[in-house]
């Protein structure tokens, strides 16, 4: 291993899905994460202990949106030369390590969502000033970083990071996958079937997509729709798609954690479906193969929606536009065979080339390679 300088990872808390890279930055860099108990709306995570280099729970605590990460600051005077923070203008306990930074000559670098293309005049100010005081910066999307270029912060600071989740176990179970009558079995039809993955919210506007089912079959179109995901805010859409006549072609499978049954539902339905807006699921749904459609409203999207590439792997809506959406399903539970076995391939292209661990592990190499 090439002789790096000690790294310092901070971050609001250790989500489940990041600890495939944290553990290959454990085993490559010389990392030391402290992760922080709680965030504003619950999310799973893993068991710190697991991670190697874990040394320390943050206690966070909220006021509204803002909060401070308790024991926090006291790490900047440790012996470490990076200091890898969330990037985050509402933990004000980062704006002071950020200062802290100039004076005891530490690097420190934003691991972050960046620019969104929604921000007011004063959020553009306060993020600017923010990132400014980093010396480098993680951004999830190439879209991001172009918007920052145009607020004026330095492309060579900038370095696009993607997103991943458990890459080289997720390849692995791919090569497994083959058809199976999962959907058959469980709608008694050969219907095309329709993917969602993802907690149940009101934002996720998935009555756009019972909506769609029902307009479908009008026009003598037959679909399925699987729901994986918990419904956490009572959206309640088996009563929605009951009052439309059409709650035999919907599944509510619930949550799910388990890749080998998320594979196999992925591989099996024709098209993942995000209404309100597409995240992790889009990388999830590509690593098993199967194509994604979200709305095109790029400012209202999750940086993930750029492993979508319209008519290869995915394809962009009118966002809030039902008609729009079942017209875009339609086009896509119409592929031919042989079609859909070149959009499996370019599904896992697109991830092999960008959304994994090993993508990600030597972007961070890069950014301290070139400090």
């Amino acid at each position: 291993m090439r002789d790096y300088k000690n790294i310092c990872v901070i971050t609001n808390i250790g989500t489940h899905y990041r600890l495939p890279i944290y553990t290959k930055m454990a085993e490559e860099l010389p990392c030391e994460f402290y992760l922080g108990d709680h965030v504003e709306t619950p999310i799973k995570t893993f068991e710190y202990h697991q991670l190697k280099g874990f040394q320390k729970t943050l206690r966070n605590i909220f006021f509204h949106h803002f909060y401070w990460q308790c024991g926090s600051i006291s790490l900047i005077f440790k012996s470490y030369h990076y200091y890898i923070l969330d990037g985050e203008p509402y933990c004000l306990s980062s704006w002071f390590i950020l200062l802290l930074s100039k004076l005891t000559k530490k690097e420190t670098i934003a691991w972050t969502h960046g620019w969104y293309g929604r921000e007011s005049s004063v959020k553009r100010v306060i993020k600017k000033f923010f990132y400014t005081l980093h010396s480098k910066l993680l951004v999830y999307s190439e879209y991001a970083i172009h918007l920052m270029q145009q607020e004026g912060i330095p492309l060579k600071k900038l370095y696009c990071i993607a997103n991943s989740m458990d890459s080289d176990y997720e390849k692995a179970l791919r090569a497994e996958l083959t058809f199976t009558s999962i959907y058959k079995d469980h709608f008694h039809n050969s219907f095309p079937t329709i993917i969602y993955c993802g907690r149940i919210q009101k934002w996720k506007k998935l009555e756009m997509l019972i909506d769609c089912v029902k307009l479908l079959k009008e026009e003598g179109i037959h679909i399925n729709v699987v729901m994986v995901g918990k419904d956490v805010e009572d959206v309640n859409l088996p009563s929605y798609a009951k009052t439309l006549g059409i709650e035999q072609q919907i599944w509510m499978y619930g949550p799910c954690y388990d890749d080998k049954v998320l594979g196999e539902l992925f591989y099996n339905a024709h098209v993942c479906v995000s209404p309100g807006n597409v995240g992790l699921t889009a990388i999830h749904s590509l690593t098993f193969g199967c194509p994604v459609i979200t709305h095109g409203n790029f400012p209202y999207q999750g940086p993930e929606f750029e492993s979508i590439r319209p008519g290869i792997t995915g394809d962009f809506f009118k966002q809030g536009d039902t008609t729009s959406l079942k017209d875009t399903i339609r086009r896509w539970i119409s592929v031919s065979a042989e079609n859909r076995e070149k959009i499996r391939e370019a599904a896992y292209q697109e991830i092999d080339s960008k959304w994994n661990i090993h993508h990600q592990l030597e972007i961070i190499k890069q950014v301290i390679e070139n400090d």
